[in-house]
């Protein structure tokens, strides 16, 4: 009996391996040699779970009736930054894009396994070699005799696919498919951008006024690292969007640490509204309350308090950004500090057609569209704003090409799954 129970004991062993490497048993088992996928919690961002929220005025605001219509929409949950970018962190974007035009000077290339010229980052940059010159200002460009980079040589290129123009070229998948459908190097888009930022904004945005020190100090010195970027038009936000999903996707491959995770975004409209409220529905702050100030009289975010005193909360330009307290969810300064792009394009009647689930809006401007056609969504209001702009209802817009010195971002990314507990 107990050579039977062995013998039975090593036929079931020998079936399971067979068929756990093989789907030649006659079942519907699936494919086994799928890569491994753990979720991922990123660095710096906090976990924004799904749910429902209540968009629409705030407040009595006549003029804003007609584009703050309320609606009951859906949000999928997703990751945010709970500070928005900092000077520091953006000079990682600008280095990495400094260095890499540095590299290819160099000839600091490798041929990969595709046959590819790709950078070989393991070599060191020698920056006094003479090949580099071309990358600082020369002759008369010099100032005082310095050795200062030529930002006009910092330029990136990002890309994105254009979903809805792919889906309304395949609308009919079936037959598209048969006649070959449409190329799909059509609807990769690809834009070369100036990512270092506009330090002469601090100076074109205020007539009248002495802001030369913000503009010669403001990205560079390390007093200012913990602040939030600005001088950060749309299109740079989204390419260093792009650039920090590549070098996340590229760590995670040397390590062969399973599949890529989903790409870092500027956050859409409605998701930004959701995690500003911190849970609390209908919250016209994000900390929760109706009013700007705490029951000491303390203000609780910086923004412009009264007419013209600047330094009264605490901070006369941005302060870092993570002073004052976070919202419920652990977000700083979704209302006041700087501004935040979103991804979503400004349509004054959006709210009476767009979804009620994941609601968002996107227009890639062309360079001859009308200027209407290039705004962008701005949230949250900032330091130079009086405390309406605050309200995590209010919307505004700016254009997608210009840097101000109230601007900046912080990335969004979807969180893919049902709840960040079920890993």
């Amino acid at each position: 009996m107990e050579k039977f129970l062995n013998s039975l004991l090593v036929l079931v062993v020998i079936v399971i391996l067979t068929s756990c490497g093989s789907s030649d048993t006659g079942q519907l088992v699936g494919v086994f040699d799928r890569p491994t996928w753990k979720g991922i919690n990123p660095y710096g961002m906090v976990y924004v779970p799904s749910g429902t929220l209540h968009i629409g005025q705030s407040d009595q605001d006549v003029q804003n009736t007609f584009i703050q219509r309320p609606r009951t929409i859906s949000i999928q949950g997703f990751f945010m930054d709970d500070t928005e970018i900092t000077n520091n962190e953006y000079r990682q974007f600008v280095y990495w894009v400094r260095d890499s035009i540095a590299h290819s000077y160099l000839d600091h290339y490798y041929e990969d396994d595709d046959g590819n010229s790709t950078i070989d980052w393991e070599y060191e940059i020698d920056w006094s070699d003479e090949t580099l010159d071309d990358l600082y200002y020369q002759g008369e460009d010099r100032f005082a005799g310095k050795k200062e980079l030529n930002i006009s040589k910092l330029v990136y290129e990002y890309q994105w696919y254009d979903w809805g123009s792919a889906t309304s070229a395949n609308s009919d998948w079936q037959r598209s498919q048969s006649d070959g459908g449409a190329a799909r190097s059509s609807f990769i888009n690809r834009e070369e951008v100036f990512i270092y930022p506009d330090t002469l904004c601090w100076i074109r945005d205020f007539a009248y006024s002495y802001n030369e020190p913000m503009t010669r100090n403001y990205f560079w010195h390390p007093a200012f690292d913990d602040y939030p970027v600005v001088g950060v038009n749309w299109k740079m936000a989204r390419a260093f969007s792009f650039w920090r999903t590549n070098l996340w996707n590229s760590y995670q491959s040397a390590r062969g640490d399973g599949v890529n995770t989903e790409e870092f975004r500027l956050p859409t409209e409605h998701e930004w509204e959701y995690a500003s409220r911190g849970g609390h529905d209908l919250a016209p702050y994000p900390w929760g309350a109706y009013y700007l100030r705490n029951a000491k009289g303390c203000l609780l975010a910086n923004f412009k308090p009264g007419r013209g005193n600047y330094p009264e909360d605490g901070g006369q330009y941005t302060v870092k950004a993570d002073a004052y307290f976070p919202n419920d969810y652990g977000l700083y300064n979704m209302s006041g500090n700087v501004s935040e792009w979103t991804i979503t394009a400004f349509d004054e009647a959006a709210h009476s057609f767009i979804h009620d689930l994941n609601p968002d809006l996107r227009y890639d401007a062309k360079e001859d569209d009308s200027e209407a056609l290039k705004r962008k969504v701005i949230r949250g209001g900032s330091w130079k704003d009086i405390g309406y702009f605050l309200q995590t209802g209010v919307r505004h817009w700016e254009f997608q090409d210009t840097t101000k010195s109230y601007v900046g971002f912080r990335c969004a990314l979807t969180f893919l799954g049902r709840s960040i507990n079920d890993f």
